[in-house]
């Protein structure tokens, strides 16, 4: 015993060496974003290791909490509270377990030390090139189902990374590791390839807003942080235009998606499947029914848009017809509510399953007015110290996170969650400390 007593020594202060130098940090912190399209199991263990060792260290800790940190904590204080009015204590409890990095992750990086832009690029770095594997696994697999089945599909949407695993979300987390090789100065030719694969992840997985959204960034960043010329960064415009319009225009999977929500736009009940001599015909909804048609069929289907906007209608007539602005139905309860909507207009009972896709009204519809100005500040206070440190990352962010909201339930699933939750901690809690180094 006595020999391997130096040795445990000699481990214990080789650890706690790369604790100060922040090495177990980085690997802790890119391991809870590496396993994100991994089994949920998975995703869970790493956090619960980081926030064991984090509170671990406590007590040695400078505890220090900011805004940054108190608003999610708040946050999860009300999804508590929630308990006292919720309509459905059982689904409410288990949110609450869903939930609860929403409190604990922002008490840990409280205990952090002085995070610093280092940390940040190296957590960055091995979290994007770990989306860039991911993406060359998935266009592998495939590539063997097309040569087995000669379905096309299989590199689109969700047949390029499972249903489960959802497009929309992968693309989000795709778009984030594109824009930190993008803001690279000096890009090596790894960075490059990445960079170029990224792209054409993003592409494949035909989410229509992350594409948008993705191309506006790229502007911004062309002519607001790149330093081209004012010609070359015409020209770049240009050429990035011309090649999403030939790319969307040329892939039949991705030009059905973008035309499929035009004509939601403009025409009313086009025939989506079949013919209109057939019993089988399956009608699109347009924005304007989805907001407006007293009644549906079972037929009826909607794009993605007019769902949203159905879900948004049916959301305000339970704040008039329900006393829930203050405190809504509680955390993870409106379900119940939305499947009476789904009979009282004759829908599709598959539609029932559905929550409202758009996180600002499931947490005001969860949590009430309060769950939804603290989100939103959550998201004010992001993109506002992402313009004043410059920081282009935290801007795409942040951009990106508010433009999700829009369309998915982000923080209802627990890949969202942890994204969420811990870029947010990690980028804001940099920033702002270098905020202080420089008013120091």
């Amino acid at each position: 015993m006595n020999l391997t007593l130096p040795y445990s020594k000699k481990a214990f202060n080789k650890i706690e060496e790369l604790w100060q130098n922040q090495t177990v940090l980085v690997y802790l912190l890119a391991a809870m974003l590496i396993t994100l399209p991994l089994k949920h199991n998975i995703g869970s263990m790493t956090c619960i290791i980081f926030l064991l060792v984090c509170f671990s260290k406590a007590k040695k800790a400078n505890f220090s909490i900011s805004k940054v940190e108190i608003l999610p904590i708040i946050l999860y204080v009300l999804m508590m509270l929630s308990l006292l009015w919720t309509i459905d204590m059982r689904t409410t409890t288990a949110g609450l377990q869903k939930e609860i990095l929403v409190l604990l992750m922002p008490i840990a990086f409280c205990f952090l030390p002085n995070l610093n832009q280092d940390l940040k690029n190296r957590v960055f770095k091995i979290f994007s090139y770990s989306m860039v594997f991911f993406a060359l696994f998935c266009l592998a697999k495939a590539v063997f189902k097309f040569i087995n089945s000669g379905d096309a599909s299989v590199f689109f949407y969700h047949e390029l990374v499972t249903a489960s695993l959802n497009a929309i979300y992968v693309s989000g987390f795709a778009s984030f590791g594109m824009f930190y090789f993008l803001v690279q100065k000096n890009k090596t030719i790894s960075d490059q390839l990445a960079l170029l694969t990224l792209v054409v992840f993003v592409f494949l997985l035909s989410s229509k807003n992350i594409i948008i959204c993705d191309f506006i960034l790229v502007v911004v960043y062309l002519f607001f942080f790149s330093a081209f010329s004012r010609k070359i960064k015409t020209v770049i415009f240009v050429a990035i235009l011309l090649i999403i319009t030939t790319f969307i225009a040329s892939i039949k999977p991705i030009r059905d998606r973008f035309i499929i929500e035009f004509q939601t736009v403009l025409v009313d009940g086009s025939l989506k499947e079949g013919s209109e001599a057939t019993k089988n015909s399956v009608y699109s909804i347009s924005l304007k029914q989805a907001w407006n048609q007293d009644q549906f069929q079972k037929n009826d289907f909607f794009p993605g848009a007019a769902f949203r906007v159905y879900q948004t209608r049916i959301f305000i007539e339970m704040l008039q017809e329900e006393s829930i602005f203050f405190t809504g139905f509680g955390l993870d309860a409106a379900q119940t509510k939305i499947q009476e909507k789904v009979k009282e207009y004759h829908l599709h009972e598959s539609y029932g399953v559905y929550n409202f896709h758009n996180e600002y009204v499931q947490l005001f519809s969860e949590l009430g007015f309060f769950g939804f100005l603290i989100l939103v500040s959550m998201l004010f206070i992001s993109i506002r110290n992402g313009i004043r440190n410059k920081d282009f990352v935290h801007i795409a962010f942040s951009v990106t996170m508010i433009v999700l909201f829009l369309t998915e339930s982000f923080l209802s699933r627990q890949r969202g969650i942890i994204f969420f939750i811990v870029i947010y901690c990690l980028l804001n809690k940099v920033n702002q400390n270098k905020e202080q180094n420089l008013l120091q």
